[in-house]
């Protein structure tokens, strides 16, 4: 081993990242972070190296710093003539424990120091300033810095991932008894990223990463025992578990420590507030005030949490975010009347402390199964109420719910890997909206952490899970996955099921469509034209989207059977026999009638105005 440590590479870079960062100009911020903060993997598994051998050269430390030690007293000893055996032993273990205490208390004050400037930072060059000190803490042995390095390599923070270095890491931790590496095997081993696909192996990990304090883990087996993934559905001990986790999250909540994120869905990509920019340019902002007059619910509950907290240079203001909250809850929004009951439960200038209140905008809100309000009203009924709590939905309020924010960074910002992992770890502590996003990162077939082969059946697996929370789009997915044969065998009849499941229960005007086609067709499902336009009509009524689509639909559907009537119908009431569209045409006849239509359409308006 050289003398310099390896380690001091890190750091170099990470220091030169710091520099860079500070000088780089606003509208160029991101690209040129991204570039600067890339860390080779060679540099990062000799990182890596260097902390799992770190111990074994502490112990050889140990011994030439004993040897030392000992020829020192055997000096004094001789010029004295002293001959103690017990002296020279007590002055070894505690030169042995002395040497261990310095550097153990150091690498904790370093640790330390870390987290402070994590917590006080708000912006990406602070964040790097304090992995240097994770990164010297981790280098001199402490654990939960060598935890923090290991998530960084994980997560890929400051766009240093790296699995295979992460792995070892945890691996080298969890033989520590770390329960937040127990915990991240468990998660790596259940999606066959950068290991073994194994489900028993991740049950066991979790398993122990419960039985060692991680809320996450007991979250992950509360979703598990109840919904019954790889072990027998189980609601009692699903409640124990989720239990365990929502004291814990009340208990922070009720400390006012962190407030709820937006979980933004891929599959819609809202246009909204979630940036990485640190200021909102005032012209946008003016923007956006301008969308949320015009009615824009969504961007009202962001302008509205912005003006909560004083967050992207806009100051706190309760009187602005009450309004904006308001006008969402009028409009329908279950964060925003979430939120509102939060205003008055905790009391302020535009708000003042009210149960009552915060108990009606609570209830609105649980009325409709938002999270919050779910929340607030247990925080209520457990102060006099007699109510109990509804117990996932309040898990679901935790710190790691933050990672909902960077995962949807890191796909805007084009780093998909990172993002998946994040999403993918939400997404089976029970997360619906990380599910989705999960599925839908993977049927991009975008990611690289996971071979391309497995990404349709690990996609359905996932669209499967979200459709079971409640997840219309998730249940259209299925059977389309069903209908074409993505990640699983082409089944007609199983496509249709799902389809009418989510036209029956959901009026999902996709599924309607999709539904009356296949009985347009007869694929799957017995033939049945009446039906057919049936599920076309109420699909056009379900959803504007869906007019133009059924109008070409329903246009190519009277021209098909008016010509089949002519052909196939004489005064013989015979079938032209020798006239077959599929032989004639091909298998894709259908759109070439529309095609058909839609010329013959252009060419009678041109027609008409020209």
């Amino acid at each position: 081993m050289k003398p310099l440590s390896l380690l001091i590479e890190i750091l170099i870079i990470l220091g030169v990242i710091i520099k860079n960062i500070e000088a780089e100009k606003h509208s160029k911020k991101q690209t040129e972070r991204n570039a600067t903060t890339q860390v080779s993997a060679n540099e990062l598994k000799q990182f890596l190296s260097h902390i799992l051998e770190r111990r074994k050269l502490i112990k050889v430390i140990y011994q030439r710093e004993n040897a030392l030690g000992k020829k020192k007293i055997q000096r004094k000893l001789r010029i004295k003539g002293i001959q103690n055996k017990d002296l020279s032993k007590r002055n070894k273990n505690h030169l042995r424990k002395q040497a261990k205490k310095n550097f153990t208390d150091e690498g904790d004050q370093l640790f330390k120091t870390g987290i402070k400037i994590l917590q006080q930072s708000k912006n990406q060059k602070q964040k790097a300033e304090a992995y240097v000190f994770f990164a010297k803490a981790a280098d001199m042995g402490n654990l939960k810095a060598m935890e923090k390095m290991a998530d960084a390599l994980l997560f890929g923070n400051f766009g240093m991932q790296n699995i295979t270095a992460a792995i070892q890491l945890y691996e080298s931790l969890a033989k520590e008894g770390s329960y937040k590496a127990q915990n991240a095997l468990g998660f790596l081993s259940s999606y066959g990223i950068g290991m073994e696909y194994n489900q028993a192996k991740a049950l066991i990990y979790y398993t122990f990463g419960s039985a060692g304090g991680s809320m996450m883990s007991q979250m992950i087996l509360g979703y598990r025992y109840l919904s019954g993934i790889n072990v027998l559905q189980n609601c009692e001990v699903a409640l124990n578990h989720y239990k365990k986790v929502a004291d814990y999250i009340a208990d922070k909540l009720e400390k006012s420590e962190g407030i709820p994120v937006e979980k933004v869905r891929l599959t819609e990509r809202p246009e909204n507030l979630s940036s990485n920019n640190e200021i909102l340019d005032w012209d946008i902002y003016q923007y956006y005030k301008f969308l949320a007059e015009r009615g824009d619910v969504q961007i009202q509950v962001s302008l509205g949490q912005l003006h909560l907290i004083g967050r992207k240079g806009l100051d706190q203001d309760y009187y602005k975010a009450l309004y904006y909250f308001l006008k969402a809850a009028k409009a329908g929004s279950a964060n925003a009347m979430a939120f509102i009951g939060k205003m008055y439960l905790e009391g302020n200038v535009a708000a003042p402390q009210n149960n009552a209140t915060a108990f009606k905008y609570f209830s609105m809100a649980a009325s409709k199964g938002n999270a919050i309000g779910l929340h607030g009203l247990g925080l209520l009924y457990f102060y006099g109420k007699g109510v109990p709590v509804l117990y996932k939905g309040v898990c679901e309020l935790g710190h790691w719910a933050e990672k909902f924010l960077t995962a949807y960074f890191a796909y805007k910002d084009g780093d998909i890997d990172s993002s998946l992992v994040q999403y993918a770890l939400l997404a089976e502590m029970g997360y619906e909206v990380a599910q989705s996003n999960s599925a839908f990162i993977l049927e991009s077939k975008k990611a690289k952490i996971l071979e391309k082969e497995k990404m349709y059946p690990m996609a359905l697996l996932l669209w499967n899970r979200a459709a079971i929370q409640g997840n219309a789009f998730a249940r259209v997915k299925i059977g389309d996955y069903h209908y074409y044969g993505y990640g699983t065998k082409k089944d007609y009849q199983t496509a249709a099921t799902h389809y009418s499941i989510a036209a029956d229960k959901y009026h999902s005007a996709q599924a309607m469509f999709n539904l009356a086609y296949m009985y347009e067709h007869g694929l799957g499902i017995t033939k049945d034209i009446h039906l057919a336009r049936r599920l076309y009509d109420m699909a056009a009524q379900s959803s504007p989207d869906a007019h133009i689509p059924v109008f070409f639909a329903l246009m190519k559907l009277e021209t098909v059977h008016l010509l089949r009537d002519i052909l196939f119908f004489n005064q013989f009431t015979m079938r032209w026999k020798w006239m077959k569209l599929d032989n004639t045409l091909g298998p894709y006849w259908d759109l070439f009638v529309i095609g058909l239509i839609v010329a013959v359409l252009i060419f009678l308006l041109r027609n008409r105005y020209g």
